[in-house]
Order: C-alpha cells, then sequence, then structure tokens
C-alpha cells in the first residue's frame, strides 16, 4: 500500500523530540526563503521558540571597536510574542557587555560548545549557550541563549544544532552573494539592496509579528524613503593614482594593494559599520553616528592608517574620502554623487584628504544640485 502523506497535523519523532510536520517544514521555509541576511536571527529565534516550546531566545552577536570586542544582542523573543531587533547600525558601543564580562557566553564561544547556566539550582530554570557559528564557516562569532524552565533534552540539542546548521547555510550562501570575490567586502549589489532597510527606523514597539517585522522587504521604494532616519551617513574612498601603481607594479601588485586596503578598513571602522567595495579603487562606508566631527574622525582615522602603512613591494599609499549625510528622499545613487564630489575635490586639491560634502557645500564650494550619473561609479 502507498504510503499517506504527511497531514498538517501529524506529530513526528525527530531526533527523539516530538514536533509537528507542519511547524517544522514552515520554520524551514522561512529560513530558507530569506534573502536577506539582516532578518535570519530573528527567523531563527522565532523557530526555536516554536518547535522547543522554550521559554526565550537571545542571540547575541560580538561587535569590535578599536580592538575592545563587546556583546550585542541583535535579536530576542520570548515565548509571549515580546522581543526586539537591533540595527547595529545604531547601538552606542560603549553601552554594550564586554566579551569577557558574560561569562557563560564567552565560555560558548571559547569552547564552541555548550555552556549553561543553571541560575535557580541544578534542577531548576537554566540558560543553555549554542554557538551561533561554526570556527570553520566564517569569522563571524556569536552565541545564541535559549532560556528554559529546566536542563534541555537530547532531542531539543538536536533539534537545534539542525536548524543552527540550516541558518549557517542560509548565512553562508548569503553573504557569498553580497561580498566582493577579491577583497570580501560588502559588493556594490548589496549597498544596492540593503540601502533602505539599513536605515529604517528601529523598531521601538517590539514585535506585534514576523510579518510586521519583516515588512521593510516589501515596502516600495517611496514609501521606504520616508522612513530614513537621521544621521545616517554614506562615505566612499578612493585610493590615489592606483592607475600608476597598476601600471608600475602590475596586476597582482595592485590587488594586493586592495586587499591590505580592505584590511585597514576593517581594523579601522566599527564591526558593525557597512563596509563596501564599489569596484576598481573604490571603496564605500555606511554608517550611523549623532555628529558630522566624529563621521570626519573616522574616516581621518583610515586616512592616517593608510598613509603610516608600508606596502609590499609599493612602499607609501594614500587615499582620498568623502561622506554625506543620508537624505529621506535619497537613494545609493544620489548618495553616492555627492559623497563622489567630495572625494574628487579632495583628489584636485592635493590627495590624501578628507572632505564632508556637506561642508563643501556650506563653505559655497558646491551648491546643492546633482545630476544622478554624472559620475561612472564603475
Amino acid at each position: 500500500m502507498p504510503t499517506a502523506r504527511p497531514q498538517k497535523g501529524d506529530v513526528f519523532l525527530i531526533r527523539g523530540y516530538y514536533v509537528t510536520m507542519a511547524t517544522l517544514t514552515e520554520h524551514i521555509i522561512k529560513l530558507t526563503d530569506h534573502r536577506d541576511r539582516e532578518h535570519l536571527e530573528l527567523t531563527l529565534s522565532k523557530a526555536l521558540i516554536d518547535l522547543l516550546r522554550i521559554d526565550r531566545v537571545v542571540i547575541a552577536r560580538v561587535v569590535s571597536e578599536e580592538g575592545v570586542k563587546r556583546w550585542l544582542e541583535v535579536a530576542s523573543l520570548d515565548v509571549r510574542g515580546g522581543g526586539k531587533v537591533v540595527d547595529p547600525l545604531r547601538v552606542d558601543f560603549h553601552t554594550l557587555s564586554k566579551l569577557e564580562d558574560e561569562r557563560y557566553r564567552f565560555q560558548c564561544l571559547q569552547s564552541r560548545g555548550l555552556a549553561e547556566h543553571a541560575w535557580a539550582g541544578e534542577e531548576g530554570p537554566r540558560i543553555s549557550y549554542v554557538p551561533l557559528f561554526s570556527d570553520s564557516a566564517t569569522e563571524e562569532e556569536g552565541v545564541i541563549e535559549v532560556h528554559s524552565g529546566s536542563s534541555l533534552t537530547v532531542g531539543q540539542l538536536q533539534v537545534i544544532a539542525d536548524m543552527v546548521h540550516v541558518f549557517r547555510n542560509m548565512y553562508s550562501l548569503l553573504a557569498y552573494s553580497d561580498r566582493d570575490a577579491l577583497t570580501g567586502l560588502l559588493n556594490r549589489k548589496s549597498l544596492d539592496d540593503t540601502f533602505y532597510s539599513a536605515v529604517l527606523e528601529e523598531m521601538s514597539h517590539g514585535l506585534e509579528s514576523e510579518t510586521n517585522t519583516l515588512q521593510a522587504d516589501v515596502l516600495p521604494v517611496s514609501e521606504r524613503r520616508h522612513r530614513v532616519p537621521p544621521n545616517y551617513w554614506l562615505g566612499t574612498v578612493s585610493v590615489d593614482h592606483f592607475g600608476a601603481i597598476n601600471d608600475r607594479s602590475g596586476h597582482l601588485i595592485a590587488e594586493e594593494v586592495l586587499l591590505l586596503v580592505a584590511r585597514i578598513m576593517n581594523n579601522t571602522f566599527r564591526t558593525y559599520d557597512r563596509i563596501y567595495r564599489l569596484g576598481g579603487e573604490q571603496f564605500a562606508v555606511l554608517m550611523h553616528c549623532p555628529e558630522e566631527a566624529l563621521v570626519l574622525a573616522a574616516f581621518e582615522r583610515f586616512r592616517a592608517n593608510m598613509e603610516k602603512f608600508n606596502f609590499p613591494q609599493v612602499g607609501r599609499v594614500t587615499a582620498c574620502g568623502g561622506f554625506t549625510r543620508v537624505t529621506a528622499d535619497d537613494s545609493p545613487s544620489t548618495t553616492l554623487e555627492r559623497s563622489e564630489r567630495a572625494v574628487d575635490y579632495a583628489q584636485r586639491n592635493g590627495h590624501n584628504q578628507v572632505y564632508s560634502h556637506d561642508d563643501l557645500v556650506r563653505k559655497g564650494f558646491f551648491d546643492d544640485a546633482i545630476k544622478v550619473g554624472a559620475i561612472d561609479l564603475f
């Protein structure tokens, strides 16, 4: 006789733990249906809450600034539906817990295995810590906190492992499509795809539903533009005299220079700033910062780090930077156009400089009219 097809309410024993086929399939589909890595952690949290009947899930990622590492809770969800998703661009880094101050998270990170904190006795409620990433799939670090009324069963731990495996696979696939093949930085496609969602206002009223949480992905462009909050900045960087470096030293050495520039950018800017390679010798940074002076200081640090670095077989290499505030009516092209004008001004006035486009407008060097497409970004 033919085997009966699974029905919506059927319950299956999977890895020693009972789950409904509908629930399991639903969450696998949701995890593999994303085209944006920003929402994977929330979807994973929802899946674990539904599948395991636990109290709460918190996903914490490691972020760093100037060599100091801290914990950022990017997503949290509890069984009653309350929770939050944090935009990494909008956090105050100095308010976050240092890596070593969260003992059990740190232990999980170091051991790359399960850690437990039975905070009310061995038979009572506890927090179980599971690595978010494997040691080989990515350089990124994070942990999943599972809050439960008692110790997790072998079956529950296996369900967690399976869902995290799906998460890691999707994260790697999306990261591959978002990354520049040479430098590993985010690519221009990623900037275009994530520009609006990256600068949307952080949720302030909790998560009414997963649909509402993810609605930014499906909003029309015209509606997204009017939700752009203040204090986002987009800057571009161009390596000075890169054509001469390529002609003099050859293509392979020129590529090595770009790799080192990418490394200097990663070491200079914050881990939650978005760093892109636009193509050729051009790079970009999307960041959230309360003051223009702080943005200028960040780009000046990068410029100084470039200037003092000794590039093998090339020696001294400098770069120019320009940045602008993101406005409510912006698109990636209009914002890049303004920052490129500031870079062009720096290159025409001596190289190895950083300028704010907004400041150049205030000083009368530019008018505020932008003709999109006047500069070839590729």
